[in-house]
């Protein structure tokens, strides 16, 4: 069933109202008709099973017919803080970290970063970002639209990170301890902020480590292969839903 995500204030009396690119989506490109369902999502993680009853040239309306809160969001919250890589290789490490359950992506420069942020194309490409999100949560099924939030430095990054409940370091060193052990000793509860720290092509500096560890990261290593910086976020977070979701 299509779904869409909405406001609080587009739900009124049993009533939703999709406007927008939503809106020409089910009337132009689904060609959707008058009685059709649909799945909507509000900002406060419920779902609803609406029947479309009527089209206007702005908007689309449709009748709630039950509710229930949503079911496919992970018990923690996922941060995500990705080191910039080459090419389009973010926009595949979003659109797939949002199908593993991560609720925030947050791009970063690291010391071995080869492509850097621009601070005059930051706006679009956030955009861009923003709608593989969202494309990528309707299609997955999410409740709710993980944020993508612009580019930051290193040291941004360990500040905004250091506040989750447990930070994840993926560092190919020495002294590292596998998640599921980490997961297993430390047993997030429901509502707890997981932060998973993935570098770029080169991985992370000496320096760049020392720093993380300083701030309290867990170091982490992900197995006994070299993984690609866009294949590294997905294994780790899959390794995640495994422990959290699928005991």
């Amino acid at each position: 069933m299509p779904r869409f995500f909405v406001t609080g204030d587009q739900i009124e009396n049993g009533l939703v109202t999709i406007t927008g690119d939503d809106a020409h989506h089910i009337s132009r490109a689904l060609r959707m008709a008058t009685g059709e369902h649909i799945t909507v999502c509000d900002s406060s993680a419920n779902e609803y099973d609406c029947e479309l009853t009527e089209f206007l040239p702005d908007c689309v309306k449709a009748v709630v017919l039950s509710s229930q809160k949503q079911q496919t969001e992970p018990p923690c919250r996922l941060t995500l803080y990705q080191a910039l890589p080459k090419g389009d290789k973010l926009d595949s490490v979003i659109q797939k970290s949002v199908e593993c359950g991560v609720t925030t992506v947050v791009p970063f420069e690291s010391e071995r970063c080869i492509v850097r942020a621009k601070p005059e194309a930051e706006g679009k490409k956030r955009e861009r970002r923003e709608r593989i999100a969202l494309e990528a949560a309707k299609q997955c099924g999410r409740g709710a639209i993980p944020a993508v939030l612009s580019t930051v430095s290193f040291r941004e990054m360990l500040a905004l990170a250091c506040q989750a409940d447990l930070v994840l370091f993926c560092f190919e060193g020495e002294g590292t301890v596998p998640i599921s052990r980490i997961l297993a000793e430390r047993s997030p509860a429901q509502g707890q902020e997981i932060a998973l720290v993935v570098g770029s092509e080169g991985g992370f500096s000496l320096a760049e480590a020392e720093a993380a560890r300083e701030r309290g990261f867990v170091m982490t290593g992900l197995g006994k292969r070299i993984l690609r910086t866009e294949t590294a976020p997905i294994f780790a977070l899959a390794c995640i839903s495994a422990a959290l979701e699928l005991q």
